[in-house]
């Protein structure tokens, strides 16, 4: 019977879990505002007010994340400092695979849509909650 239970809740899960197809891509480009990360142990801490934004821009499955300070007159300030961003699918996972530098890691888009991004660090198991920003 424990058995089943356990057989039963791996197939809902699986079930319901999303896969991210290379069409959902397009929804990635732009500034996103971080609003919570998860911790391996289920501890949640909010971000209330960020200095900084994310901006992605990925095209034919490569391209680069930067961060950016937003601007009272609505600019963003940014610097030449960029992380080279390509995209791979592995078993069903959409994986974002980051170089610099002076490092390389990956992280798994575990959701993805017009407003919202959720990103699994691999090396780490922090699950990073984002928000889209608009800009006009």
């Amino acid at each position: 019977m424990r058995n089943s239970i356990l057989i039963f809740t791996l197939l809902l899960f699986t079930a319901c879990s999303k896969s991210i197809a290379e069409t959902d891509l397009v929804h990635i480009n732009g500034y996103w505002e971080i609003e919570k990360v998860v911790l391996p142990n289920g501890e949640t801490k909010d971000y209330k007010i960020n200095e900084n934004l994310d901006y992605f821009f990925i095209e034919n499955q490569s391209g680069f994340r930067k961060k950016v300070l937003p601007q009272l007159d609505g600019t963003y300030l940014t610097n030449d400092v960029e992380e080279t961003v390509k995209v791979s699918f592995e078993n069903g996972d959409c994986l974002l695979n980051y170089k610099t530098d002076f490092a390389s890691w990956q992280e798994e888009v575990v959701d993805l849509t017009a407003e919202k991004l959720v990103l699994k660090s691999l090396s780490n198991n922090l699950v990073y909650h984002y928000k889209k920003i608009k800009t006009e």
